[in-house]
């Protein structure tokens, strides 16, 4: 290692030989710093993962602009909108079609576990407004109580789903009805249930009675191609009469409840918040080290200042030093991060895994703050006077 490095410095790699000088404390520094990278790759993880669960019911439908309640923040809050208002924006040039989209949690006892599933009710009539892998399986939402039911959710086990086919279909109670699963689509558990469920509009109204078919959740539009998706949300501003609508596109519409849960729900902020005690507590053990390095060879610096070596002599030093604990301590935090977030996503079936761009991010970080603390802890070598140290 030390000539890897004499060759990459193009001199004595100093700061290498004063860490591994002392080697309980240089096994202390890099556990510290693996520690801190871990607890960043588990927020960031978990983080990317709401990302992911947020915007993963967005992909089961296509449309072009989404109408919503003016406090509805997300897919699965807000109140209700009247279908009158899909009526109004189909008097635009540009909407060729529109469907009411309902919402709402269905409970499922199973025997060895209760599982909630998020339950969509759409119209089997325009398979249009959904992806590919559901709309080809959309006709067969059009028998009385048919669903299609998420095979990654939670609670079911991949085998059970593998053998759920039209000719092999699924029965099961659910709010005093029995719905009969005849195909899957993909999912996979959530922050806010278990898994997902589509079944048809009028199947969805039987199961929760409460709700009314004039009034649904959201209401996506169809537009014809080429049309200016903003121009025609402005025109859709004017041409419906309530003012409190929200009227988006399908795009904005996920990424501003991206956004909200990330930013403004609990959930969110606690995880940005672990972030950056995670930053923090790597820089303060890579500045506790290196303060410590220079404290205990403050003489040897203070030979070299004496012999004319500047402040970047120094600096250089320290910085070898904090890159070397940077980038010894990332490996084994990358390593184990990755380890846990595996655990927990087969635990939970959340999205859980360090991507590329989270490895390098937090590499690019650590190597920056590891640089930060060693820039920190040069500022008592640049204060030192040489004779007062002899």
């Amino acid at each position: 290692m030390s000539r890897l490095l004499q060759r990459l410095l193009g001199r004595l790699p100093i700061g290498w030989l004063q860490l591994t000088h002392n080697r309980m404390r240089f096994a202390a520094a890099l556990v510290g710093v693996a520690f801190a990278n871990v607890l960043v790759f588990v927020q960031l993880g978990i983080m990317n993962s709401m990302g992911t669960a947020v915007l993963k019911p967005y992909s089961f439908f296509q449309a072009d602009v989404m109408i919503s309640a003016a406090d509805a923040n997300g897919l699965t809050d807000g109140g209700n909108v009247a279908r009158q208002w899909m009526l109004q924006a189909l008097a635009d040039p540009d909407v060729t079609d529109g469907m009411g989209l309902i919402i709402g949690n269905t409970p499922w006892d199973r025997p060895d576990i209760d599982i909630s599933l998020t339950t969509f009710g759409v119209d089997p009539a325009k398979p249009g407004f959904l992806a590919p892998e559901i709309a080809a399986e959309a006709h067969l939402l059009q028998v009385r109580d048919a669903a299609l039911i998420d095979r990654l959710a939670r609670g079911i086990r991949r085998d059970e789903a593998a053998s759920i086919r039209p000719q092999s279909p699924l029965r099961f109670e659910t709010q005093g009805r029995t719905l009969t699963a005849y195909s899957t689509f993909a999912g996979g558990g959530g922050f806010g249930g278990d898994g997902y469920m589509i079944v048809s509009d009028q199947t969805f109204l039987s199961l929760l009675p409460s709700r009314r078919s004039t009034a649904p959740d959201h209401i996506l539009l169809k537009l014809r191609p080429g049309a200016d998706v903003p121009a025609v949300v402005a025109r859709l501003h004017r041409l419906i009469s309530d003012p409190g609508l929200r009227i988006r596109s399908y795009a904005n519409a996920a990424q501003e409840e991206l956004t909200y849960q990330q930013t403004k729900r609990p959930t969110g902020v606690i995880f940005g918040f672990g972030v950056l005690i995670g930053v923090l507590v790597g820089l303060v053990i890579v500045y506790q080290v290196l303060s410590s390095d220079v404290a205990d060879h403050l003489r040897e610096y203070a030979t070299f200042k004496a012999m004319g070596y500047g402040p970047g002599f120094f600096f250089g030093i320290v910085l070898e030093e904090a890159l070397i604990l940077g980038v010894l301590g990332f490996l084994p935090g990358v390593t184990i991060g990755a380890s846990i977030l595996t655990l927990m996503g087969k635990v939970t079936t959340l999205p859980l895994a360090v991507t590329p761009g989270m490895a390098v991010t937090v590499f690019v970080g650590t190597v920056v703050f590891s640089a930060l603390s060693g820039a920190i802890a040069t500022r008592r070598l640049a204060a030192a006077d040489p004779a007062d140290l002899f």
